[in-house]
Parts: C-alpha cells; structure tokens; sequence
C-alpha cells in the first residue's frame, strides 16, 4: 500500500502555505473526512490514523453515538455564556468528579484546551502561595516537561527552543532534574529558609514530548509526600494521558505509575470531547477548590452545552464499549508486535495503554514518520530519535497488527537520512 501525495492535496497544500502562518510547517495531507481509525485524504488515499489527532480522537472519525450527539445538542442550543448553565455542563462536571474519585467538595473548572487548563492551575497555585506566607512562591515542573504554549503554561515547559525565543517568561517558575528525588527535597527546604516557598510541582507522570517517558511512581511518591509536608500542591497534567488513554480514566489511578499518589489539582483536555476542543480542571477536595471565587477566572466558551454534550457521549461510550480495558489490550499487543518484529531500527517499546513510543537506534523518526504516512500510516515523530503512537481507543485487532507490518517493513537505509523504500 503506497500513497504519495496526490495532486488534490498539493494544489491544497499549496493554497495553505500562501495563507497560513508558518507555525506547523506545509501540511503532509490535506484530509476530507475519516471513520473509525480511517481517514481520507483530498485524494481518496486512506490512512490508518495511529496519532488521533494527538490522542484527541479517542472514539475515532465518525463514531455514530458522537455524531448523534452532536446532531442532538446543536439542535438545541450549542453556547450559552457563563451567566447560565445547561444541563450537559452539570452532568459532566459531576460525571468527572466521579470517575476522578473526587472527595466531597471537589470542583470542576472548564477550559477549550490543555494549555488553558494549565494556566488555571498556575493561577490557583499563585493563589496557595500567597495563602501559605504572603507571597505567590515557587511553582515548578521537571526536564523535559510539556504543559503548552501561552505564557504562562511556556514558562513551564522545559525545551529551550520553544520557551526561549519568548523571553521573558512569566517570573517564580524554575525547573528540577526529572526523577531527581534529592533535587526535589532540596528545592522544598531552600524555599523555606529563602522566604520563596514552593507553591506547587505540576508532573506529567508520562512525559508525552520527552518521548513517552514513564515517571518512577517511587519518585512521584515522594513528590507527593514532600508537598503534603510542605503544604504545597501537586498538580499532575493529565492532558495527554486523561480520558482513558492509559487504559485507566486517568493516569494516576494507575499505581504502576504514581505509585498510588493523588493529585490535589489535575488538568485534562484532547480525549475528553472526542474531537471538540475542550480542556479543564478538577480540585480534590475543599481547600483548592475554594481558592478561585467569582470573576477572578473564566473561559467564554469553556463547558459550552455543545461541548459538554460531547463530551458526556465520549464518556459514556468509552464505559459502554469497554475502551479502557481494550486500550490496555491492544497496547500490549501494539508493543509486543513492534518489539518482536525484528527491525533493527527500533531499539525499545515503551508506554502505557494507547499512549507508545518506539525508540529508534538513529535520529530518523522525522524520515520514518514520511515513510509511514508515503504507505498509509500516521504516527508522530515526538523527538528525533522517538516515534509516538496513540491511536484512536476504538483501534481494532487487525488494525493494530496492520500498523506493525507496515512498520516492520520500514527500511534500515532510513537511519541513515535516506527516506526510501
């Protein structure tokens, strides 16, 4: 299976580069419609979606309880601002706390994306830090760290080349080695004598960008303990690994990687509404959830009917169809094909669920990422020597094995820059 690109995506593509801000790069394809984990492009070439539009679409392209939905709740009303509410908002709300295993008094705050959901949070820990001694404190994240792009979620993520050229950067953020326990200790206790305490810890316990690297749940055990010693909170982003992409709701729920810690503050977005931007942020329990009071914070189209409408049916749909257990199968079985497929070009599998990485023996995964897509496959290269993969919840058995073969097949000469075969 071969499909380069078509005229109809280059005449496209062409259009897009003239117009486009120059932020992502020229397109690879230009898609017109999907189903299930398919997807077509202007060309009528058909692809095998292993990224889900970046883990957002974790019931696929289509599905037909979220197209119901979608035909239902816009038939009725798709915004109403925050001076009311709507009956889809409530319920999600409530529907999250659940499955979050909130205690009583846990809030639910809703946002349209991952960053806006970080922000929030960083203006909640400005907040704690004031409370503990009149002063916003420190908040801090690990190398190799990931929590968006406006300023405030930038100055919290770690790679240079995307804070840097933004400088300055919101003030009182800073970064610790990842799984450095006695650089965390450190940190909380000169915080204390400097009259700069630290205010919060925001993890990823799977740093996405960094490659799908898993935190040592040992080490995510002592962050949480050094925060409740502290007084500070620990905000775990769940932005990525949320919504049942680790074959969990959410990824802490897993104590093979947060060793059993939770969370006082947790953000989510990309699977949530299954497509429809959405993003937002749960308070555990009484003391976070009342820091932020009216009109310190909002978001215009956060928790809007029609999303909130979406996102209820991707919930539901993943409990009814039993996507978490199968996220939790079909990546043991992605990971097992790709490990034991025999090409020399991959040198580990890793990853939880749906959420994988493939790492590579050269710093290729940009060539090989081509290569996949020139045969119908879509994965993400997220680091020059790593591949992604997480495909849509709703991945079937045969597809799954069709993304290794092609895989298995991709020719050694790439780890030499040569994008053949």
């Amino acid at each position: 299976m071969r499909t380069p690109q078509g005229p109809q995506s280059s005449q496209w593509a062409d259009r897009y580069d003239r117009v486009h801000m120059r932020v992502f790069g020229r397109p690879g394809r230009v898609m017109d419609h999907g189903r299930g984990a398919w997807i077509w492009d202007l060309d009528g070439n058909r692809y095998l979606d292993m990224m889900a539009g970046i883990a957002v679409n974790a019931l696929g392209y289509a599905h037909p309880a979220w197209n119901k939905a979608l035909a239902e709740q816009a038939g009725k009303m798709a915004h109403i601002s925050n001076f009311f509410a709507s009956q889809p908002q409530i319920e999600l709300a409530e529907r999250l706390l659940d499955l979050a295993q909130a205690p009583e008094g846990s809030r639910v705050f809703f946002a349209n994306s991952g960053t806006e959901a970080n922000e929030a949070a960083i203006k909640l820990a400005r907040l704690h830090g004031a409370r503990m001694g009149g002063h916003p404190g420190r908040i801090l994240a690990l190398t190799h760290s990931f929590h968006g792009r406006s300023m405030g979620s930038l100055s919290l993520t770690w790679k240079p080349a995307i804070r840097e050229p933004f400088q300055p950067l919101v003030p009182g953020m800073g970064f610790l080695p990842a799984e450095d326990g006695e650089a965390m200790e450190e940190a909380f206790a000169q915080g204390e004598t400097s009259g700069e305490p630290v205010a919060a810890v925001i993890l990823e316990l799977i740093q996405g960008e960094a490659g799908v690297l898993p935190l040592d749940p040992d080490y995510v055990r002592q962050v949480r303990e050094l925060c409740s010693r502290y007084g500070a909170l620990m905000i775990l982003d769940e932005v990525q690994t949320g919504i049942g992409r680790t074959g969990h709701w959410f990824a802490f729920q897993d104590r093979s990687l947060s060793g059993g810690a939770c969370p006082d503050v947790l953000t989510f977005a990309k699977g949530v509404a299954g497509g429809f931007p959405m993003g937002g942020m749960i308070t555990f329990g009484s003391g976070p959830s009342g820091l932020l009071t009216p009109g310190m914070h909002g978001s215009t189209f956060g928790g809007n009917p029609l999303g909130s409408a979406l996102a209820l049916t991707t919930l539901e749909t993943i409990q009814r169809e039993g996507l978490l257990e199968r996220a939790r199968q079909m990546g043991e079985r992605l990971r097992a094909g790709l490990t034991d497929c025999g090409n020399p070009l991959y040198n580990q599998v890793r990853g939880r669920g749906l959420l994988d990485a493939v790492q590579l023996s050269a710093p290729c995964a940009g060539d090989l990422a081509s290569w996949a897509l020139d045969h119908g496959l879509i994965v993400n290269a997220v680091a020059p020597d790593a591949l992604r993969l997480a495909p849509p919840l709703i991945i079937q058995a045969d597809q799954n094995d069709l993304a290794v073969d092609i895989l298995s097949k991709a020719p050694v000469s790439l780890e030499e820059g040569l994008a053949t075969g």
